[in-house]
């Protein structure tokens, strides 16, 4: 593997690991710690083994086939690759929103300015990396540093939580309860919506691509999964921590309250900091997944492509500053998110199995009956979750 792949392997794995780190993984995983215990462990471990069979499908398939997502749906099913693109950027353009929210709010924590001041700040500097001219280049590489930042940090805060490591080990493998509700939350956050497909489709653009490259694919597909498994194992070690401990967390920011109990007043600045990284190449992986849903379709799209990215952006920045967080497209959103990881997923492994699209390649039998089976999971919890949601928003 020469020194440009490996590059691309390691941006496209961090891309999509930080583009699922963002604040609602924070307070989910704080959240669920607080509420199960050390039962906790037993739904992280289940859900990484979810997510790694849903996305070494997706991205092993956009691989073989050299196609984005949206064009292999409309040769499975035409019209389909156009229902999944308005999907993902309804989508991406709400959680978004919450995702520049996010930085405000870390810079708010970090510098005590305002929060939307810190947003639009944010929004410059999201802005300015798609402005580079090897701007690709500058994703990969801005993901792979706030990411470690995050881990780095995350990690100091789990050892002074000082966690019940013998208790989380056992019952990650023997829980004495399981809920079904959490494994399904954490796997929506981790590979649904838009976010799976943010490192398939840089690995495309870098041209990684085709049969010889499906080695290479699966392990960056995997190791994506894992660093967003470190960051949710090491989150959710600190909160425990702090739980254990008989401390209650504020339920109107459960992430920040672990690491000022667990640090003091240093371990809330770097929650500010962790908050900020976590929006930010969430507002990045966003932005550049969505438009590449849509960037395919038109000649007119392809070229003006990094010019959607900075609209998405500048959008979403506006929305929040003039409007604040919209809760009920947010909870909308959140619904639809639920909807797209089966029917892309049941798609791609269609798409698996007809020669026009992957021509001689043989899918492996045990990825298309795991991926199958996540398909028939999730497509029933989330239709339940739009059963219960839509009628809220219409009260």
């Amino acid at each position: 593997m020469n020194k440009k792949n490996r590059s691309l392997l390691l941006g496209a794995a961090f891309l999509m690991a930080t583009s699922a780190i963002g604040p609602g993984f924070l307070t989910q995983t704080t959240y669920f710690t607080e509420s199960l215990g050390a039962n906790f462990g037993f739904v992280i471990l289940i859900s990484i083994l979810i997510d790694i069979g849903a996305q070494i499908n997706i991205w092993r398939i956009i691989a073989v086939s050299e196609r984005r997502t949206q064009d292999i749906a409309n040769m499975v099913l035409p019209g389909m690759g156009f229902l999944l693109a308005v999907l993902v950027v309804i989508g991406g353009l709400a959680f978004n929103i919450g995702n520049i929210a996010g930085t405000g709010l870390g810079m708010n924590v970090m510098f005590g300015m305002s929060p939307e001041l810190g947003a639009v700040i944010s929004g410059v500097i999201a802005i300015g990396i798609f402005l580079i001219r090897e701007a690709g280049k500058a994703m990969d590489k801005f993901a792979q540093i706030m990411g470690s930042v995050m881990i780095v940090l995350t990690l100091y805060v789990m050892f002074t939580a000082s966690p019940p490591y013998g208790e989380a080990a056992v019952k990650s493998i023997v829980p004495d309860s399981i809920d079904m509700l959490a494994i399904v939350t954490l796997v929506g956050g981790t590979v649904g919506g838009y976010i799976t497909f943010a490192g398939g489709h840089r690995l495309l653009d870098g041209g990684v691509k085709g049969v010889e490259a499906l080695s290479e694919v699966t392990k960056s597909s995997v190791s994506a999964i894992g660093i967003a498994s470190i960051m949710r194992i090491l989150l959710f070690l600190a909160a425990l921590g702090v739980v254990a401990k008989g401390l209650s967390l504020d339920p109107k920011n459960p992430a920040a309250s672990v690491f000022q109990l667990a640090a003091g007043n240093i371990g809330y600045k770097m929650f500010g900091v962790i908050m900020w990284a976590a929006a930010i190449t969430s507002v990045i992986g966003s932005a550049y997944t969505s438009v590449s849903f849509i960037r395919t379709f038109g000649s007119v799209l392809e070229k003006y492509h990094r010019r959607m990215i900075v609209a998405f952006i500048v959008v979403s920045t506006l929305v929040f500053v003039i409007v604040g967080k919209p809760v009920k497209v947010l909870i909308l959103a959140g619904a639809l998110n639920g909807l797209i990881l089966p029917v892309s997923l049941g798609v791609m492994l269609v798409a698996a199995h007809k020669k026009n699209i992957v021509g001689d390649y043989r899918h492996p039998v045990w990825l298309t009956i795991s991926g199958a089976v996540i398909v028939v999971i999730m497509a029933y919890l989330g239709i339940d979750t739009m059963a219960e949601e839509i009628p809220k928003l219409l009260k």
